[in-house]
């Protein structure tokens, strides 16, 4: 089976691959149809880690799709042959201790797309249990359904930082994962969302929404601006989801006394934290991995209307052209946001 395999760090290939296609009593196949372009991919083609997570072995890229069922396990009653489905990439272990605290994207023995040693989904054919596999409704497209893996990030953001109706809130970083931040935090109650980057063209895109308001610190301070904004209260929620180290620097500043830091970008080296800061206001400090438990509010969600993704897709590629696709995603055009691969057309 064709799919597109990252052999070893900077190195793609589309060539065939032994992939199981077993289908067990509560499994579904799925004939893979679209495939967001994810940073994490992006980062494992570019450093071949990410943290604990090293490449070790050629590894089949990919964990944002959609696609169609084609064959279901005996057991499986939710879901039949062809349903348009997207699918929540990561499996826990459903006896262990995270998954019965509901905490299962913490759990040590999750298997998850295109994370060393497990392969991922840029293929034509995935097995995937049906109990993480969820129907799109007929107003949902196969794109739509292939952003719902990164929308539930900002899902599990704006839960995390437990939103009150009315709440201003900051978002630092305007790549993918920082808008989906900004309108999980809009459709949370927020009333105000800014978002910071350097990037005009980004900015740009997020400023399409209503609610959300750019700043570009290259040009202005943000403290400055949330300042200006709130009367020098501060913000409600901080979202750090840039990632970047010298984004802590000042952070606190940002923050009402009581509100909350919600730390969502995975800095890839140590970060100066200013534990005095957060202590004198009494910050109340939330971190994210992942998601659980909010895959299926999250495709409802962008069902209802509520949320539209659509414009934040900038570039759609055939999947003879999947590797041009990466090497423009590792390129860092500062007008992409988010590009997919279509398996099929």
């Amino acid at each position: 089976m064709q799919a597109l395999v990252l052999e070893r760090k900077g190195e793609l290939a589309i060539r065939d691959i032994d992939l199981p296609l077993e289908i067990g009593e509560n499994d579904v196949k799925i004939s893979i149809h679209t495939v967001g372009v994810c940073g994490s991919d992006v980062h494992y083609y570019t450093h071949g880690a990410i943290g604990p997570y090293v490449l070790k072995a050629p590894m089949v890229l990919g964990h944002e799709a959609a696609g169609t069922v084609t064959a279901v396990g005996a057991g499986v009653t939710n879901l039949k042959v062809g349903d348009r489905v997207c699918m929540e990439p990561g499996v826990p272990n459903l006896s262990s201790r995270a998954t019965k605290l509901g905490i299962y994207n913490v759990d040590p023995d999750v298997t998850f797309w295109a994370t060393p040693p497990v392969h991922g989904v840029l293929t034509p054919e995935t097995v995937h249990p049906a109990a993480f596999t969820y129907k799109l409704p007929d107003n949902v497209s196969f794109a739509e359904g292939a952003m719902v893996e990164p929308f539930a990030i900002g899902m599990q953001a704006a839960a995390r930082a437990r939103i009150s109706p009315g709440d201003v809130a900051v978002v630092i970083g305007c790549g993918p994962i920082g808008i989906m931040v900004a309108l999980a935090a809009l459709a949370g109650g927020c009333s105000r969302v800014f978002i910071s980057d350097f990037s005009a063209p980004k900015l740009a895109i997020a400023a399409q929404y209503a609610g959300i308001t750019p700043v570009n610190v290259g040009e202005k301070k943000l403290a400055d601006v949330i300042a200006a904004e709130t009367e020098g209260w501060g913000a409600d929620i901080v979202f750090e989801a840039s990632g970047s180290p010298k984004a802590y620097a000042g952070i606190f500043d940002l923050v009402r006394p009581g509100g909350a830091l919600v730390m969502v970008g995975l800095p890839v080296e140590p970060v100066t934290f200013d534990v005095a800061g957060a202590i004198s206001k009494e910050v109340r400090v939330e971190t994210v991995f992942r998601y659980a438990n909010i895959f299926d509010r999250a495709l409802q969600l962008i069902a209802s209307g509520k949320v539209d993704l659509k414009p934040l897709i900038t570039g759609t590629y055939d999947f003879k052209d999947s590797i041009a696709a990466f090497e423009r995603a590792a390129s860092g055009d500062p007008s992409d946001v988010k590009l997919q691969i279509l398996m099929e057309g």
